[in-house]
């Protein structure tokens, strides 16, 4: 594969010479994004949300850092009944109050859209899995299901590598500088998909949203905090919950994943065998994510 670049090609595509596999140059325009609304919360933070479906159950998603409503609704499109989406504060179109903020401040903002919506079941990814085990510290009841996608951290801080990774996206966005925020989000794809026509679409996309909406002065601080700080206070909760961890990720360590579910009494865990599993394994991660919550 050769080397990234940015910008890129004009056709859509990835410059090859020679034969070989071949593939649509343009990818299809993308969908609209859909309408979304501010709600005020108890503790006077607005929040942006996305309700979708129908029904009970009602199911919160919590996203990670840099992430938003966007990248959270793949995981929920086959899950019965209505979800909710938001984007925690500092993201989006949500409030960004005076920070540094901690963990504790971003469970205050998923109880609140949890309430609000009178969701009984929660999925957290990455920063949003901290999120939802601190909530879950001071109400182990609060929810009677939950799923926890590639947790990155509980109660030990997260590596060097992991830590200046995400300092570079929170440097890279505040910079406004497209190809310095392309260079850090590549990273996220799997090398066999940086320079394809898909790669390339998710890269617009996340470029879109992080350089309209930016990211708040208020993360900077969160990848060198913990949610908990004794993982031993999660044998409270009895909810099922299912434990998504991936080998290889290091910005999700497998060894987290397996902590949090030996500390959660009803957890199942399951892990992949290698990184990417959005683009390796989408369509068993979102079988498997709404078969749990569909149960």
């Amino acid at each position: 594969m050769r080397g990234f670049r940015w910008p890129p090609p004009p056709d859509g595509g990835p410059r090859t010479w020679g034969p070989g596999p071949g593939g649509p140059r343009t990818g299809r325009p993308a969908l609209p994004e859909p309408e979304t609304e501010l709600v005020a919360t108890p503790h006077d933070v607005r929040l942006e949300r996305l309700v979708t479906g129908a029904g009970d159950p009602v199911t919160v998603f919590a996203h990670g850092l840099g992430n938003g409503i966007a990248t959270t609704r793949p995981f929920g499109s086959g899950v019965t009944g209505r979800k909710l989406f938001f984007q925690f504060r500092g993201h989006g179109r949500s409030d960004a109050p005076p920070g540094p903020w901690s963990y504790l401040d971003l469970a205050r903002d998923l109880r609140a859209v949890a309430d609000l919506g009178g969701a009984t079941r929660a999925f957290g990814a990455s920063l949003g899995a901290g999120a939802l085990c601190r909530l879950l510290a001071e109400s182990p009841e609060r929810f009677d299901r939950l799923v926890f996608f590639l947790p990155a951290v509980l109660d030990r801080p997260r590596g060097e590598i992991a830590q200046a990774r995400l300092t570079a996206l929170l440097d890279a966005v505040e910079s406004g500088d497209a190809s310095a925020v392309a260079e850090v989000v590549s990273v996220e794809l799997p090398p066999g998909v940086r320079n394809t026509p898909a790669g390339w679409a998710y890269l617009r996309q996340r470029l879109d949203q992080l350089l309209r909406d930016g990211l708040a002065p208020g993360l900077a601080s969160l990848p060198e905090q913990v949610p908990l700080r004794d993982a031993g206070v999660l044998a409270a909760v009895t909810a099922p919950a299912l434990v998504i961890g991936c080998a290889g990720d290091d910005l999700h360590p497998v060894e987290v994943a397996e902590q949090l579910a030996a500390a959660l009494p009803a957890a199942t865990l399951h892990v992949y065998d290698r990184p990417g599993v959005l683009w390796t394994e989408r369509a068993d991660l979102r079988s498997r994510i709404s078969t749990f919550l569909n149960e």
